[in-house]
């Protein structure tokens, strides 16, 4: 069973959908003792890093995910905001911590002004893979997902970096680190190319 978790902050819907479209099982919980029956778990995330992170610690999320990505090795994905909850922290809000899965830490888009463009970061956009990530095993060569947002993750070394993006300059959009892996884009909103990566990590043993 693949397990989205509600925490208040997410196109919790979409997913599922898309997940069922695919014939997979989804489910929506906002409750933490369903975290150890999943197979699968999504964290997504739209909106401010330090709620996140908050709702996530109040409704007791936090200790069973870890058990879940770490003890059962169960293979974890963040989407956006969830991406971003992986790493140490963000400079988005007041230094709430965030899980420290990942060497990571997540950081505003500043560059963008200096090529004239604007933050957010909002549209279609070319993703290019590590060779070899099985994150992107079946998508297309040159595979392109649908972007929101002003942040981004900046690793501490491209060991977990499993794709990148450009938008005036290179930037992580994917993590892939043993069970743990998050992109910065939205699959639900990315038509065929989000169909096949959530297909990928739907079929992972």
């Amino acid at each position: 069973m693949i397990t989205i978790v509600d925490y208040g902050m997410g196109n919790l819907g979409a997913i599922v959908n898309m997940l069922e479209f695919l014939g997979y099982d989804a489910v929506m919980t906002a409750d933490p003792l369903e975290i150890s029956k999943a197979s699968k778990l999504i964290l997504p995330g739209v909106g401010a890093f330090d709620r996140a992170m908050l709702n996530l610690r109040r409704l007791g999320f936090v200790e069973p995910l870890e058990h879940a990505a770490f003890e059962r090795k169960v293979p974890t994905l963040g989407l956006c905001l969830g991406m971003h909850l992986l790493g140490r922290g963000s400079a988005e809000g007041n230094g709430e911590p965030g899980l420290g899965w990942v060497a990571a830490d997540t950081l505003r888009i500043d560059w963008a002004a200096e090529h004239g463009l604007k933050v957010p970061h909002v549209g279609w956009n070319s993703v290019s893979p590590v060779a070899g990530t099985p994150l992107f095993a079946e998508s297309a060569e040159k595979p392109r997902f649908y972007f929101v947002h002003s942040y981004y993750m900046q690793c501490d070394d491209r060991g977990p970096v499993a794709a990148t993006c450009t938008y005036g300059r290179e930037f992580c959009c994917a993590v892939s680190q043993a069970n743990i892996h998050g992109v910065q884009f939205h699959p639900e909103k990315s038509h065929k190319h989000g169909l096949a990566l959530l297909k990928t990590f739907a079929e992972w043993n």
